[in-house]
């Protein structure tokens, strides 16, 4: 099957996906929050794999559990402190009458919006200096199925990953049956997205002349690069995302997606899911019920549906992977009060073709 990126090259290329980021530089600042919003709701999954993760309203996403799917999905910096950013998007979505319906009045709904944060607190200086609960609010309401920003924005701005600045990513690619599978990413690794010759180590996954302006760089690796040391400091760190696709999913099959997804991480990350990385991946089928289509979703215990699911699967893990270069190649250096964060452009200028 030939494979191209979608229109934007970003998760927002599924149909029913918005996206909306609020991010602070200005020290003692260095962090952010990104929305992941799906207005006519999605069926969701998950699967966290790191050894510290920081989620919250996971469980419900278990397929042996009720709930059918979410409103939203918050990625955040702050660590433990960045999960308060979820109840101001509940509350923005309340307002609208979107979530679980409970009662009969207008906003009798329990928005559902699963979390996971990761560890950024003092990256620009100060403790306390992490998001606000009004974030959550503020990217939702920012949020669009446009182009999406990447590097140091929304929960990308104080991303690192070992010794390179890290930060939000986001890639798609369109099958040829028409349908949509998409990526958002933030990069903030315990390990090292690029190999001892500064290769990242994604690239190599690329679509068509996707990556084609990258080499093998003449610098030698920074003092904390790729098998080395680790970060210096608390060694806390986390790569969170969310794949999505329109392709119609029930709850295990979607759950399986995330699942599959972290082949992405591990073809782009070394290592991955340390006991100092809270690692985990969102799923989301955004396609309509089947009472509007007549369509049932695909499920895993469905032989005529494996062809299909696979080919979604492994779509979206090579997506996550795109995003995770997308995430590294538009970081830009930051200067901090422990030093300067180089980004992978600044710290391999070699690596980028002239001619």
């Amino acid at each position: 099957m030939r494979m191209q990126p979608g229109p934007q090259n970003a998760i927002t290329d599924v149909p029913g996906i918005l996206v909306g980021q609020v991010e602070r530089l200005d020290p003692p600042y260095l962090t952010g929050t990104t929305v992941v919003y799906a207005p006519a709701t999605a069926v969701a999954g998950v699967d966290v794999r790191g050894g510290a993760p920081g989620t919250r309203e996971t469980d419900l996403l278990s397929p042996v559990n009720s709930n059918g799917g979410v409103n939203a999905i918050v990625l955040t910096g702050g660590s433990g402190f960045g999960l308060d950013t979820a109840g101001s998007v509940m509350r923005w979505l309340e307002q609208r009458g979107e979530g679980v319906r409970v009662g009969q009045g207008d906003h009798d709904v329990v928005p559902i919006v699963p979390t996971a944060v990761i560890f950024d607190l003092a990256r620009g200086g100060d403790f306390t200096a992490r998001p606000e609960a009004s974030w959550g609010a503020d990217a939702i309401a920012a949020a669009t199925d446009g182009p999406v920003a990447l590097g140091n924005h929304g929960a990308g701005a104080g991303a690192r990953a070992r010794s390179l600045k890290g930060g939000v990513g986001s890639a798609s690619v369109r099958l040829d049956d028409g349908t949509t599978v998409g990526a958002l990413v933030i990069v903030n690794a315990a390990g090292s997205t690029v190999d001892a010759d500064g290769n990242l180590y994604g690239a190599r996954l690329g679509l068509g002349d996707e990556f084609a302006q990258l080499r093998t760089p003449t610098e030698p690796p920074p003092a904390a690069a790729p098998g080395r040391n680790l970060i210096p400091g608390p060694p806390m760190n986390t790569v969170i995302a969310v794949v999505a696709t329109d392709v119609p999913l029930d709850k295990a099959a979607t759950t399986r997606m995330a699942m599959v997804a972290h082949d992405g991480l591990a073809r782009a990350l070394d290592p991955i899911h340390t006991l100092v990385d809270g690692d985990s991946i969102f799923a989301l089928s955004t396609a309509p019920q089947p009472a509007a289509t007549g369509l049932p979703r695909l499920s895993v215990t469905d032989p005529a549906a494996l062809a299909q699911l696979e080919t979604v699967y492994a779509a979206g893990a090579r997506t996550l992977s795109r995003a995770i270069v997308h995430a590294m190649l538009n970081a830009e250096s930051v200067d901090t009060p422990t030093g300067t964060i180089p980004s992978y452009r600044d710290a391999f200028p070699s690596a980028f073709r002239t001619d």
